[in-house]
């Protein structure tokens, strides 16, 4: 399947409001859920089937050689944010790198103590190639920027705080 489809793919579920889906085929395994609690970006995740790779011959009397398939580490859990209560997080809506700007020559989307209303863009986040741009879905005032820029984010992951106005 290629990366496009899977895209496509991702968008029709989120916008079709079904809480989970699963794809298997012979080379690989897609299960998309999307949250109970808020629709958004679901999640993906993607599992590799490799057919059995072909073992070295034995030698006669040779105790056969079996290979374990290796387990994949855990993705460590997000960090949890101290903030004041009346402080809202504006949180990814996806898995990527976190841009401040649109590019290295322009200036920042916003600042701390910049104003922003529900359809001011305050970041991107690269996904596969593609810039994905971050909307505040709030009006209120810049707080504090909470990651750096070019760093790798985390569905749900704060990225700002904002004071509502």
């Amino acid at each position: 399947m290629k990366a496009s489809e899977i895209q496509d793919l991702i968008k029709f579920v989120a916008k079709s409001g079904v809480s989970e889906v699963e794809i298997a085929d012979k080379d690989f395994k897609i299960t998309i859920k999307t949250p109970p609690y808020k629709r958004g970006m679901p999640i993906v995740e993607v599992q590799q089937a490799f057919a059995p790779q072909p073992q070295p011959q034995q030698l006669a009397g040779a105790a056969p050689v079996v290979q374990q398939p290796q387990a994949v580490a855990p993705t460590p859990a997000p960090v949890k944010v101290e903030e004041n209560n009346n402080y809202i997080e504006i949180k990814s809506p996806m898995i990527g790198t976190f841009y401040r700007k649109p590019s290295p020559d322009k200036p920042n989307f916003v600042n701390i103590g910049d104003e922003v209303k529900k359809e001011t863009v305050v970041c991107v986040i690269e996904a596969m190639k593609l810039f994905n741009e971050i909307e505040a879905e709030m009006s209120g005032k810049i707080v504090k920027v909470l990651v750096d820029d070019g760093s790798p984010v985390e569905y749900d992951q704060p990225l700002f705080l904002v004071e509502p106005a």
